[in-house]
C-alpha cells in the first residue's frame, strides 16, 4: 500500500469479501479514511481449478492478464469498470499474482432488484442497459479474448457444445435424473446446435454477468465487475446469461440496435441450463463455503432442464 500510495496509507482494517469462487478479494481500510480493495489471482483457492488447468487460450476466464486487459480496454471505451491502482504479476515475493482496485462504494446490483421501486430505479436499470448495450456495440470479425492471436472465426458456440457434454458427463456422476436423460438431452443439445449457421460478428461481451457482477454507486452510476473472463463472442451467449439472470429486468436490454438470432438464443438457453447445474454440483462437492446456494443452483438448474426436455418432447 505505501509503495504504490504513499507513506500515510497505513492499513487500519482488512476485510475479506465473500461469495467469489475463482479469486479471493480483500477491501482494504486505510487510517487516513481511503479505501481499496486487493484481488489475489491464486489457482489454489479456485474452485474450478481442474477445469481452468484444461482451458484452451481462447476459452479462459481466469487470470491477472485478461483482467488488466479486458480493465483496459473498458475503460478506454468510456465503460464503467473499477480502477485498476497497480498490478503485481512477478511472483518474486508471493507464489500469486495480486493488484489493487478502486473500491466503488455502494452495493451490488442484486441488492436494488430486491427492493424494486419502479419510478426510484428505472433511471438505474436504463443507465445499466446502456451500459451493456456500450459493451456489446464493439465488435470485430473474430471471436476470442482480447489477447488472441488465432484468426477465430468458425463456428464460436461449438466450444459450449464441447463444454456442455463434459458438464452433462460430470453431472450424471451425481444426479440420477440427468443420468436417465442424457442421451435425451444431448439429442437436443445436439438438434438446436444443427440449426445455428455460420456468422463472421461477434461482439464484445462480459460472459457472465448478473446482477451480482454490477456494483451501484451513491450516485446511482453502474460499475461492471469481474471481467476476466470478457471476449468476442456470440451476443446471444449474453443475453440467454441476462434473461436467466435478470428474468422481469430483462426488458430493459431487449430493445437493441441488432437482432438476436433466436437458434442461438435456445441454444444458449439449453447450455446455460446444463452448466450451471454441473457448476452448482462442483461448488458443493469442492467445500464452496456457501453449500446452501450451491445446492440451490444445481437443484433450480436441475429442474430447467428436465422442464426444457418436456417442452422439447412436446413439439
Amino acid at each position: 500500500m505505501r509503495n504504490v500510495f504513499g507513506e500515510s496509507y497505513t492499513i487500519g482494517n482488512i476485510i475479506e469479501l465473500h461469495g467469489g469462487a475463482q479469486k479471493t478479494v480483500y477491501k482494504i481500510d486505510c487510517i487516513n479514511g481511503f479505501s481499496c480493495v486487493l484481488y489475489i489471482w491464486d489457482l489454489v483457492d479456485n474452485f474450478f481449478q481442474k477445469e481452468k488447468l484444461g482451458e484452451e487460450s481462447d476459452e479462459r476466464s481466469f487470470g491477472s492478464d485478461l483482467f488488466y486487459l479486458n480493465n483496459k480496454y473498458l475503460s478506454e471505451k468510456g465503460i464503467n469498470t473499477p480502477f485498476l491502482y497497480d498490478l503485481k504479476t512477478d511472483r518474486n515475493i508471493y507464489s500469486f499474482d495480486y493488484g489493487l482496485i478502486q473500491y466503488i462504494e455502494g452495493h451490488k446490483l442484486e441488492s436494488f432488484l430486491k427492493n424494486y421501486e419502479v419510478t426510484a430505479e428505472r433511471k438505474l436499470m436504463q443507465r445499466v442497459g446502456d451500459l451493456i448495450t456500450c459493451m456489446h456495440s464493439e465488435k470485430r470479425n473474430e471471436f476470442g479474448c482480447l489477447e488472441s492471436k488465432a484468426i477465430n472465426n468458425g463456428k464460436c458456440h461449438l466450444l459450449q457444445l464441447k463444454k456442455a457434454i463434459k458438464d452433462l458427463s460430470y453431472t450424471s456422476q451425481y444426479d440420477t435424473s440427468i443420468q436417465y436423460n442424457h442421451d435425451k438431452i444431448l439429442s437436443i443439445l445436439n438438434e438446436l446446435e444443427s440449426k445455428i449457421k455460420l456468422r463472421n460478428e461477434y461482439r464484445f461481451i462480459h460472459w457472465e454477468l448478473g446482477p451480482d457482477h454490477i456494483l451501484v454507486n451513491a450516485e446511482k452510476e453502474p460499475f461492471i465487475i469481474d471481467i476476466e473472463g470478457a471476449k468476442f463472442f456470440d451476443v446471444e451467449y449474453e443475453h440467454a446469461f441476462l434473461k436467466l439472470r435478470f428474468g422481469n429486468f430483462y426488458r430493459y436490454f431487449e430493445d437493441k440496435d441488432y437482432d438476436l438470432d433466436p437458434d442461438r438464443m435456445c441454444f444458449y438457453q439449453f447450455y446455460h441450463h446444463i452448466s450451471l447445474t454441473s457448476g452448482g454440483l462442483k461448488l458443493l462437492n469442492r467445500g464452496f463455503p456457501n453449500q446452501k446456494f450451491a445446492k440451490e443452483l444445481a437443484r433450480y438448474h436441475t429442474d430447467c432442464v428436465l422442464n426444457l426436455i418436456k417442452c422439447y418432447s412436446q413439439r
